[in-house]
């Protein structure tokens, strides 16, 4: 039995090693920057459709998924997009290596939650790559995958309760965004040091999209008190909801210059991620 844990342990030292020679390369350094650059973008992108949604009342699709569609309307925006869901499946394995063996500087339970929430980025990132690819390959779904899940667990035993949680879980994770960004706590993903301007952009992005989440998490909540699935949505959702309220139109154009400012942080966060 001390035999096969020896071996198991020098496999697994064997394994992070490989892990470290992997992130310290060059040229997964070069696709870590290409998928934060290629995530600035489509977040500029929602952006740019949730001020045509503010302002013209645009069906477009103020999403990841609708950002990816904007894309494809051109031949060079394909050839841009099968650029972006190439680095995010680079993001994914940088996050899966950080799922993996990274946050060596943390310890104990601080360490275990870090690296969970670099698996949980590994799966976001990991369905907007395989998004992407469908879109650049001419899928025709309409990005309302949040209303077929919420149907779905509605169907099930219990699926009230459920959806709620879904609503509640969805809603934590936007304030612990928002809270980052009031904090500049996402500072200490970087490395090196960056201006004030560039503070700046993060704390007002992180804080947008953790509005936004929060507002997706209570509409999953809404839509489980009134049993209609058609209530929950994503990011279109979400932002529609804003735009119907009073003075929605300037409070979506807020909200939109936030999610801007984020992607505009992608571009600094792209040359300054920290890796292990």
């Amino acid at each position: 039995m001390a035999d096969i844990g020896n071996a198991a342990q020098r496999a697994g030292n064997e394994a992070e090693r490989a892990g470290r020679e992997v992130e310290q390369s060059k040229s997964f350094d070069a696709l870590v920057t290409v998928g934060l650059v290629g995530y600035g973008v489509v977040h500029l992108l929602v952006a740019w459709i949730a001020l045509q949604v503010a302002w013209t009342g645009t069906r477009e699709e103020a999403s990841q998924h609708g950002a990816f569609r904007e894309m494809a309307s051109t031949g060079v925006g394909v050839v841009l997009l099968w650029v972006t869901a190439i680095g995010l499946f680079g993001l994914v394995v940088w996050q899966g290596l950080e799922a993996a063996i990274g946050h060596r500087d943390r310890e104990g339970r601080k360490r275990l939650f870090k690296r969970l929430g670099s698996a949980g980025k590994a799966v976001l990132y990991l369905v907007l790559g395989i998004s992407a690819v469908g879109v650049a390959m001419g899928s025709s779904s309409d990005g309302n995958a949040q209303q077929t899940f919420t149907a779905t667990l509605l169907s099930k035993p219990f699926g009230v309760v459920l959806v709620v949680a879904v609503g509640v879980g969805v809603a934590i994770a936007g304030g612990r965004l928002a809270y980052r960004g009031v904090t500049s706590k996402f500072t200490r993903d970087l490395e090196g040091g960056v201006s004030r301007g560039v503070v700046r952009l993060g704390q007002v992005g992180y804080i947008a999209k953790g509005v936004a989440l929060a507002i997706i998490g209570i509409l999953f909540v809404v839509a489980a008190v009134t049993a209609d699935p058609n209530k929950a949505g994503g990011v279109d959702t979400a932002l529609r909801t804003l735009r119907d309220q009073p003075f929605g139109a300037v409070l979506l154009t807020l909200m939109a210059l936030g999610i801007a400012a984020f992607g505009l942080y992608c571009f600094a966060w792209s040359r300054h991620a920290k890796k292990g």
